[in-house]
């Protein structure tokens, strides 16, 4: 259930608005080194990078009614997302599928996910973060987002980055695979903030 409706960013024009969602809320999380290192990749871009931390972002796990004011934590992040052009969502893989921490922020919204492109940055032990992966593009294209056909998928992640969080060795298959879903994901953001700038978005 969606609780929260926000208003459209119809910006025209300037530097794209990227936020970087990280969805691991647990304790002991590997989640803020990948995010770390792939904000790094989205600073090689000429774009604004807004980066939302779910273990901080004080969200309440319990949906208000639809005729309930919403707490202050949501209208907070509501501003934020509202704003953003695209989507980046780093996120281990739980059991086959995605945080329930996750799952609880995305249903907190609904029009401000609409009309905008999604990728899925996805890691995690044996698996890839693939499952993750494809069941965020489910959820997100039900939302009326766009998700895009690139994503990132790491499997074993704690054991190929070196202490300090940095990449320890040089991967050119996942250097390309970064290059192309940015290049992906920028396309989408600047077609779609053209089409929203055009015509107000109706779901």
């Amino acid at each position: 259930m969606s609780a929260a409706t926000g208003r459209d960013s119809r910006r025209s024009g300037g530097r794209l608005r990227v936020v970087l969602i990280l969805g691991s809320t647990r304790t002991g999380r590997f989640g803020p080194t990948v995010a770390d290192w792939f904000a790094g990749r989205l600073g090689r871009r000429d774009l604004d990078l807004d980066r939302v931390d779910l273990a901080t972002a004080g969200l309440p796990d319990q949906l208000t009614g639809l005729d309930e004011p919403l707490p202050a934590a949501v209208r907070a992040l509501s501003e934020r997302l509202c704003v953003a052009d695209a989507f980046v969502v780093v996120t281990p893989e739980y059991n086959r599928s995605f945080p329930a921490a996750l799952k609880n922020a995305i249903d907190w919204f609904d029009t401000e996910w609409a009309a905008k492109p999604v990728t899925v940055v996805g890691y995690g032990t044996d698996s890839d973060g693939s499952h993750a992966a494809a069941h965020l593009r489910q959820i997100f294209g039900e939302l009326n987002a766009v998700p895009i056909r690139r994503t990132i998928t790491i499997a074993k992640a704690w054991q190929r980055f070196a202490a300090d969080g940095t990449w320890p060795r040089r991967d050119p298959d996942l250097e390309e695979s970064v290059t192309t879903t940015l290049d992906q994901l920028l396309w989408w953001a600047e077609a779609l903030r053209a089409a929203r700038s055009k015509t107000p978005f109706v779901a």
